[in-house]
């Protein structure tokens, strides 16, 4: 595998950071995960402006441009045999405070890590959109967002793993986080969506979830469609009295919920909004795509 790293292309074996990088010491960094559809990249443009956000969110100076961005993606792309006719990519960037003394201050820090590591994009498995899945309310709760804001995709996972150990310890597909306030936020790398007397609902951006790109385009789509969509703040007896519900991310697109806590949804499989909103994303999906080389 080829990474990028700090200005060149290397080999995963000489890919090395010192132990010393604050991303490492501290989880001080940002991130994205980004996918192709073939040889053109979903949604890049938003994808490279929210690190650049979540990177100023924290004072750390990306030392790439974004006009740089697209051939750093395309040729580790490339080098690695994805984001072809034949598989799609899965792309994620990291960047940290970079490699510095032992202590907090960013200053320490002379300049930033900057990693690209791309490998097949693997999609879910197809009876899982078919069936559906099953997803847990974990008792971690999810970060308080004025302690640290949903909208930094940082480094720092550990409030998300601490939930996803949850979801495994009960063989579910993923938990759901709530708030300090018990209202209904996101799962572990997804956000979520339910279906009340044909209203599409979704927990609103000030109950500490990530403002997910996705996300964003199930809303416009449903507009399009003229669904109702209303983004609000909901308990989990609002989501368990649910018509349908699912789960959006990049890389899985719209993923059916069946089963929460063990308690059907609804009639207990994917429901018609679910099913109409995914084949419309799948429709639609050509223009959230970078533009063709040719073009």
């Amino acid at each position: 595998m080829w990474i990028y790293l700090n200005n060149k292309f290397v080999r995963d074996k000489d890919a090395v950071i010192s132990v010393f990088d604050h991303g490492f010491l501290y989880g001080d960094g940002v991130y994205e995960t980004i996918r192709s559809y073939g040889p053109r990249i979903f949604m890049r443009d938003q994808h490279l402006s929210r690190l650049l956000r979540s990177a100023e969110a924290i004072g750390l100076t990306i030392p790439i441009s974004m006009k740089d961005w697209p051939d750093i993606l395309h040729e580790a792309m490339t080098r690695n045999g994805v984001g072809n006719d034949q598989r799609d990519a899965y792309l994620r960037i990291t960047v940290s405070r970079g490699a510095g003394d032992i202590g907090l201050d960013p200053a320490l820090c002379s300049s930033p890590t900057v990693v690209v590591m791309t490998k097949p994009l693997v999609p879910p498995a197809s009876q899982l959109y078919e069936r559906g899945v099953n997803v847990i309310v974990a008792s971690t709760k999810r970060n308080l967002p004025s302690a640290l804001s949903p909208q930094i995709k940082a480094i720092n996972f550990l409030n998300n793993i601490l939930a996803k150990r949850e979801a495994i310890a009960a063989g579910a597909f993923d938990s759901l986080l709530l708030n300090w306030e018990h209202h209904l936020t996101e799962c572990t790398i997804s956000n979520l969506f339910f279906v009340v007397d044909g209203m599409l609902r979704t927990p609103a951006l000030e109950c500490g979830l990530l403002d997910g790109i996705t996300r964003g385009i199930v809303i416009e789509l449903a507009r399009e469609l003229h669904i109702p969509v209303e983004a609000g703040r909901y308990t989990i007896d609002q989501l368990c009295q649910a018509d349908e519900c699912f789960l959006t991310n990049t890389s899985m697109e719209l993923m059916p919920v069946v089963l929460i806590d063990n308690q059907p949804v609804g009639e207990g499989k994917p429901g018609p909004v679910t099913r109409k909103l995914r084949a419309r994303f799948i429709e639609a999906r050509e223009r959230f795509l970078e533009p063709s080389a040719s073009c």
